[in-house]
This record gives C-alpha cells, sequence and structure tokens, in this order.
C-alpha cells in the first residue's frame, strides 16, 4: 500500500507495518494504565477530614487488610488528591486520540477514493435519500467520542487548578466525569476491535495505488546513490525524471531504458526490479522497517508480549 506523509504518497509501504504502527500505540496505552495504578493504589482511610485522627489507629493495618499498596503519608493529600483520576483522564484521552486517528483512517480507507478496505454491514449504515450509501458511522462515532473524554480531563483539571487544601466541594465534580470516561473508552475499544476483526482487506487495490504513481521514486535515487553517484545529485536526476514523467502523463517505469539513460548513464536494466513496488517494501530490512521480514519480527515480538501478559 502507499506510504504517506502530507497525505501524499511517498514510499510503498506493507499493509501490516502500517497496523503495527497502532499496535505500538496501544501497547504505549497499556503501560499508562498500568503505571496509574501506582497512583491509584494508595489508601486514604484514616486521613479524617484533613489532620489525621487521634484515635489509636493502624493506618498500614487497614491499608493491608483494604489491599492497598501503601496508605497516603500525608493526611492534607489523602483528602486532596485528585491526580490519580487527572492521570487516568489523561492516559484515556490519549488512548482516543489514538482511536480517533486510527478511525479516521478507516474512513479514509473505506471511501470510494480509496477503496482499500470495506466494512462489515454491523458497523456501518446507510442514507435515508441516497441508496448507495455505506457510512462508516461507528468509526466516525468514535472519533466524535474523543472530544468527550478531552472535554472530562479539561473539565476536572479546572476544577483543580486553584483549590486551596485540603477538601472543597467542588471536588465532587470527578466522580461524573471519570464514570462518564470509564464507559466512553470500553465501548469504544469494544467497537473498535470489532470493526477490525470483521473489515475487509482489499489488496488489489491497495498494490495497485502504488503502481500508478511516483512513491517509487526514492527507488530510483537509492539505486543511483547506491551506484556512487552523491545523493544530492541523484535526487536531482529524479526530481528531473519525475517532472519529465507528469507532464508526459507517464509513470517512471513506463520509460524504455533508453530513455531513463538519457538521465543518467549509471542506469542499467535491473533497474525495473528496483522500480516495482513489492521490491521497494523487500529491501527496507532495517530495524523497524517495512520490509516483510521485518514486520514478520514486530508481530512475533508483539504476538510473544501479548502472551507474557496474559500468562
Amino acid at each position: 500500500m502507499p506510504g504517506y506523509t502530507h497525505l501524499q504518497h511517498a514510499q510503498p509501504i506493507s499493509f501490516a507495518h502500517h497496523l503495527m504502527v497502532y499496535y505500538n500505540m496501544f501497547q504505549r496505552d497499556s503501560e499508562r494504565f498500568e503505571f496509574n495504578q501506582k497512583h491509584t493504589d494508595l489508601c486514604p482511610l484514616g486521613a479524617a477530614a484533613l489532620a489525621g485522627t487521634t484515635f489509636p489507629i493502624d493506618r498500614q493495618l487497614s491499608s493491608n487488610l483494604l489491599e492497598f499498596k501503601q496508605p497516603y503519608t500525608n493526611s492534607l493529600d489523602a483528602v486532596s488528591d485528585r491526580d490519580f483520576i487527572l492521570e487516568f483522564l489523561s492516559n484515556a484521552s490519549i488512548l482516543m486520540m489514538h482511536m480517533s486517528r486510527f478511525c479516521e483512517e478507516i474512513i479514509n480507507c473505506c471511501s470510494f477514493e480509496y477503496q482499500f478496505i470495506t466494512l462489515s454491514d454491523t458497523f456501518t449504515t446507510g442514507s435515508s435519500i441516497m441508496p448507495q450509501k455505506k457510512n462508516p458511522d461507528m468509526a466516525e462515532l468514535i472519533r466524535g467520542k474523543t472530544g468527550r473524554v478531552y472535554g472530562n480531563l479539561f473539565g476536572l483539571l479546572t476544577v483543580m487548578k486553584s483549590l486551596p487544601l485540603a477538601y472543597n466541594k467542588d471536588l465532587q465534580e470527578d466522580k461524573e466525569e471519570m464514570f462518564d470516561t470509564v464507559e466512553t473508552i470500553l465501548n469504544s475499544l469494544d467497537v473498535l476491535a470489532g470493526m477490525l476483526s470483521s473489515l475487509q482487506v482489499n489488496k488489489e487495490k491497495m498494490q495497485e495505488s502504488t503502481e500508478k504513481d511516483f512513491s517509487n521514486a526514492t527507488e530510483l535515487a537509492d539505486y543511483l546513490a547506491g551506484k556512487g553517484l552523491p545523493f544530492r545529485e541523484a535526487h536531482e536526476v529524479v526530481g528531473r525524471l519525475v517532472l519529465d514523467s507528469i507532464k508526459s502523463d507517464k509513470n517512471i517505469q513506463d520509460w524504455t531504458l533508453e530513455e531513463l539513460q538519457t538521465y543518467h548513464s549509471l542506469i542499467a536494466e535491473d533497474i525495473y526490479v528496483y522500480l516495482q513496488p513489492k521490491t521497494a517494501v523487500q529491501r527496507r530490512n532495517s530495524l523497524g522497517g517495512t520490509g516483510f521480514v521485518q514486520v514478520k519480527y514486530q508481530i512475533a515480538v508483539a504476538k510473544k508480549a501479548n502472551k507474557d501478559l496474559k500468562s
């Protein structure tokens, strides 16, 4: 499929490589929520209204019995702290941002202009007046819910920004926003998982879109650089060729060898292999690259990490 920068075709990549980006995003989200538990696992019991108590209680014991990791070490902090909720809302906002980006790409990829994927009817709706429509409403709803979660975060940040110690009635505003966010992200995750597990990938359409563009221009520049031409000069050569190709309504691979050699004598018959999208993907086997071997390695590492997490 095409890899994009600035929403322009840049270089060919594999669809699996594209999907693994979101795996990495969600993995970081998971780690953030796990760290959030460290700040949630503090017991406020025994802090009383703000100053602690004169009764001979054992706060460490009550914390242990309630299965907290430890009690708050400062009674004022125990009463007034809402950082753990703010962290959760912040983490949830980042998660929703990632899901929103994913949904935006799903929406684009199932459009008539792309046709890279087809969504299941379960996650689309028709139009009230246009019978041909198949609207990606579920993806749009997740994208829209992102603003709701952002609002919950900024709402509580605003509540907390000027509160003096210790307790103030303003703090009751923390719960509705937190519970609403929990429900929103869980529902969004369920819907996104359903969309991904049921969508159809139109492989032929994806590949075709890499054969009628100039995303192989970098391959020619790398090819010339590999033969000893400074990359700056190779870049200029390919730039002229692309400009002439646009004027002539041709792709780079459509030129004859003799025509290509007028741009530089280092170009040989093997250039047509280098210009193939699949070859371009295969050759990028640096760590983290889109090469098929590297992507399979990324997937294997991810599967092992997921297996270890479950065990």
